[in-house]
């Protein structure tokens, strides 16, 4: 591997905002230039402030590269240290701990999960599947709280909650994204097995072996390495439809029935990542210590692009020794289920089919005209702002991108850009 790093000090005119002081670096294998220039070109349009991004082949890293800033506001530089919280792109990481133990005969995807926790089948939960919690298939988007902050860290809270609630639906029946609840269910499913919490868990099994510099619950020795992030500019809600309509090649109107249904106030999605007011947007709880303390197997985790690339890497291929899923595994965790049942919330006779709306197997998105990735046999998973995560068994790749500012743009193109660099690189 061809390794360059390179530093680059480009002094801030006053009142200019676009120049910035930055530290660059790069590993780019021969043949691999492509996603270095399609990197470098991020950070003109649509800009980034800072950013990685990481490309393992067969086992091996073909492109590691970094720059920008961690911090605007410090001017501190981002390094081959920085790391960056990830929101859902922590859901991967944590589909790959429930698998593992699929994988060693200690989880059914089709047995009940009061097999394993029989606390849960109160209220017409005791058919639930352990595949229904990976697919958001299990009617539980949503807790019915209230809740506080204080007792979602603490977990137990949040479980007891979750007992003791009913199903939106019946369970197996319909889908919709389960965006924080998702990392308890399965959290809670890990830890009656193992005894271990799902980050610890993941801190044993997975990053340590590997070597990874990624945590679901960051210890406080790491907090000098986390960028801080940025939300990009507000976009209008024509810009919302415009970009959807592009990304899935769904006409308009298809495509405005969707957001009328699933984005307004009292739709089920709007209230899916509040946790019962627990996480309040407007408390700025996701930028405190204690939230990355916490373990939010759906949302919190902290880690560099070198990492993910490397946890990818690790299950389509041997990476330094470890594979941590066979082929076999992996077959099995990346059969779309969402293809089989409607999304809850839309209106009847809405067609919207998994590979252009929501293509999810037990745990990851499937390649699909929304989230191409790199191939028909791509998995992973993206995180609200940006970040994204994904293998590809075809091919061995493993994928890492992160950055630190936040686009939620459907049409964002900056990973999607890099990935089909990576396609154009592997010819």
């Amino acid at each position: 591997m061809i390794v360059a790093p390179a530093r680059d000090d480009r002094s801030r005119d006053e009142g200019e905002e676009h120049d910035m002081a930055v530290t660059a670096g790069s590993g780019v294998e021969d043949g691999w230039g492509r996603v270095a220039d399609v990197f470098r070109a991020n950070f003109d349009n649509p800009g980034e402030v800072g950013a990685a991004c990481c490309v393992y082949v067969n086992g091996r890293p073909v492109v590691d590269l970094w720059d920008g800033l961690a911090d605007r506001a410090t001017n501190r530089p981002w390094t081959s240290d920085t790391i960056v919280q990830v929101a859902s792109t922590t859901k991967g990481a944590a589909a790959i701990c429930a698998h593992l133990l699929v994988q060693r005969g200690l989880l059914d995807l089709d047995a009940p999960v009061t097999r394993y926790w029989p606390e849960f089948g109160a209220n017409g939960k005791d058919g639930i599947l352990v595949r229904w919690l990976l697919s958001h298939q299990a009617g539980l988007p949503v807790v019915d709280g209230p809740l506080t902050f204080e007792q979602a860290c603490a977990w137990d809270p949040v479980i007891r909650a979750l007992e003791a609630q009913p199903p939106l639906w019946e369970p197996g029946t319909r889908h919709v994204y389960h965006a924080v609840t998702y990392g308890y269910l399965v959290g809670e499913v890990v830890r009656r097995i193992t005894g271990k919490s799902l980050g610890a868990f993941f801190a044993e099994e997975v990053a340590g072996p590997l070597g990874l510099s990624a945590w679901i619950g960051l210890p406080e020795d790491q907090e000098p390495r986390v960028a801080g992030f940025e939300d990009a500019a507000p976009f209008t809600v024509e810009e919302l439809l415009a970009g959807m309509i592009a990304t899935t090649g769904l006409d308009a109107d298809t495509v405005t029935a969707w957001v009328q249904s699933m984005w307004t106030p009292d739709a089920v999605q709007m209230h899916a990542g509040s946790l019962g007011g627990a996480l309040d947007p407007t408390t700025g709880y996701f930028r405190t210590r204690e939230w990355r303390a916490a373990e939010f197997p759906a949302a919190n985790m902290v880690s560099d692009a070198r990492s993910l690339a490397r946890l990818y890497a690790a299950t389509v291929s041997e990476v330094d020794g470890v594979r941590l899923l066979d082929p076999a595994t992996v077959e099995v965790m990346t059969a779309v289920q969402t293809d089989r049942t409607r999304m809850y919330g839309v209106p009847d006779g809405l067609d919207l089919p998994a590979d252009r709306s929501f293509n999810l197997s037990l745990g990851f998105w499937r390649s699909c005209a929304p989230l191409p990735m790199v191939g028909p046999s791509s998995f992973g998973h993206p995180g609200s702002g940006g970040s994204i995560a994904f293998g590809d068994p075809d091919a061995r790749v493993g994928f890492g991108y992160v950055t630190n500012l936040w686009n939620y743009r459907p049409d964002d193109p900056r990973a999607a850009d890099l990935a089909a660099a990576v396609r154009s690189c592997l010819g």
